[in-house]
């Protein structure tokens, strides 16, 4: 509410002076001052609060839509290393065969020589075809036994402790495909009488 003063004040001509001061009173515009200012703080608190809910999500999406393609990528290369995992397990059943051919020494020297020599080429072209796309073979001679990589298909007694568990013969080549074991190695283990 406002009011005016009215004053009068007499000077020395006797004249009467009147004087409109407006003072104005400002009456509860305090109190309400403030309460707009305490909602505006709440309102304000209660803004920074969304921001950082939204924040925090959006950080938490990225994230895990980060995740995602890293995963996804992981997932495609993998798919890629091993998608032909087949169709070589399939070849190196024919690696075998070439192997079991060779293996005969008494008949395969027999065979004539040119024949020979381009089928021992054709193996050769085979196997570097086979390492161009990551495979390689497992020799395991000498190495201790490892049933993650070997079959144990027979043993035999040895003398020497240090040969306990080592492989002594390999009867069928294992084979890595870009690391992963597609096929272990079948041996012949080494087994040291004294171990009981």
């Amino acid at each position: 509410m406002f009011k005016k003063n009215k004053t009068i004040d007499i000077s020395e001509n006797n004249e009467n002076v009147v004087e409109e001061n407006e003072n104005f009173e400002i009456e509860g515009i305090e109190e309400s001052t403030e309460i707009k200012i305490k909602k505006i703080k709440e309102n304000l608190k209660k803004c920074e609060n969304e921001k950082k809910e939204y924040l925090d999500g959006w950080q938490r999406s990225k994230a895990e839509l980060i995740n995602f393609k890293k995963g996804t990528e992981l997932s495609k290369k993998e798919l890629l290393l091993f998608a032909n995992e087949n169709l070589i397990v399939e070849i190196i059943n024919v690696l075998d065969s070439f192997n079991m051919a060779f293996s005969n020494k008494d008949h395969w020297e027999k065979v004539d020589e040119n024949w020979r020599k381009g089928v021992e080429y054709i193996y050769n072209q085979l196997l570097n075809t086979l390492k161009n796309f990551g495979v390689e073979v497992i020799n395991p001679i000498k190495e201790k036994f490892n049933p993650s990589y070997h079959i144990s298909v027979d043993s035999m007694d040895v003398e020497n402790e240090k040969e306990d568990h080592i492989i002594l013969e390999v009867l069928q080549n294992g084979y890595n495909l870009n690391g992963k074991n597609v096929r272990p190695a079948r041996v012949k283990i080494g087994i040291y009488k004294g171990h009981k």
